[in-house]
């Protein structure tokens, strides 16, 4: 550990350190930890399970079906992407708490000193960005935002650290008026922010589908009747809210010259793209959009991988 974390360890996370190592390292039950340290099982078990959430604690698993690796390969090869990640499927827990935990451990991985990462919104990446928070503080990470829409980022980043920076764009996600909306991308603050997320070292976005479920309708950003006529239009799923056909073209929709945000062509090649996703509702989202080109990275789980293979 470095002196600097070593410097700013709280008394908690000391003890959880402690804790971790007591357990993992030397194969003692939560009960006997308990007695060591003259702790209840219950808060050690606490501990345990709270540095899993929020990331300080991160669990390897060596084994030949980690990630269910044959369906990675296959999907992969498929779609042309550079990495997949596949999760058992688990029927007892939240399919998104479990793929933003899954999306938290390839960020792990991936962000290094003093990087920056772009974000979408949504329940899946909120679930992300909220298990990295110890990652943030001691890797000193930055998070941008990707489009306008500052309440849904305020929503799903408030856990992420309160002393990290979280650059957001001074805008609306939609505004009534293109021309308002071309006026607010000339402006220097939402420009700004908006070409630093095409610096980032990472970008994390959801795949919604073309429901009245879908996030872009529940926030209130889009009116179902509009989601109808794009869905009568061609589209099959949307990506920060820039709605796409069957093959991951981004529609010619009015809708779009509202939007606070780039084209989803803007990211292909910087920075690299990290879309989690999964259910079987967003199947034909899900395969448009990684026949779009535009993303690099996919995690998913494994019945949404089966179905989407076959």
């Amino acid at each position: 550990m470095k002196e600097r974390e070593i410097a700013t360890l709280s008394d908690e996370d000391a003890l959880l350190a402690r804790v971790a190592w007591y357990y993992y390292h030397d194969g003692l039950t939560q009960q006997v930890i308990g007695e060591k340290l003259g702790l209840p099982r219950i808060k050690v078990s606490r501990l345990l399970e709270n540095g899993r959430r929020t990331g300080m604690l991160e669990v390897r698993i060596n084994s030949a079906l980690q990630g269910c690796l044959e369906i990675e390969k296959r999907i992969q090869d498929r779609f042309g992407l550079k990495e997949v990640r596949v999760i058992p499927h688990l029927e007892t827990e939240a399919l998104s708490d479990r793929l933003g935990q899954a999306a938290a451990q390839v960020l792990m991985h991936k962000l290094h000193e003093g990087g920056l990462l772009a974000v979408g919104w949504g329940e899946t990446v909120g679930a992300a960005i909220n298990r990295l928070g110890h990652l943030f503080q001691d890797r000193s990470i930055d998070l941008v935002a990707m489009t306008g829409g500052v309440q849904a980022y305020v929503d799903g980043l408030r856990l992420a650290g309160n002393d990290r920076k979280m650059f957001l764009v001074p805008a609306p996600l939609v505004v009534e008026d293109p021309q308002v909306a071309q006026a607010m991308l000339r402006d220097t603050g939402v420009r700004s922010t908006l070409d630093m997320a095409l610096r980032a070292d990472y970008a994390l976005v959801g795949i919604g589908a073309v429901d009245e479920k879908a996030s872009v309708i529940r926030h209130g950003y889009v009116h179902p009747a509009e989601v109808r006529a794009m869905r009568r239009g061609g589209a099959v799923g949307d990506v920060l809210c820039r709605f796409i056909d069957k093959d991951g073209h981004e529609l010619d929709f009015p809708l779009h010259d509202r939007v606070i945000g780039l084209p989803l062509e803007s990211y292909r090649g910087n920075p690299q793209m990290i879309a989690v996703a999964g259910g079987q509702d967003k199947i034909p989202a899900i395969r448009a959009a990684l026949q779009g080109d535009f993303i690099d990275i996919f995690v998913t789980d494994e019945e949404t991988a089966n179905t989407l293979m076959q």
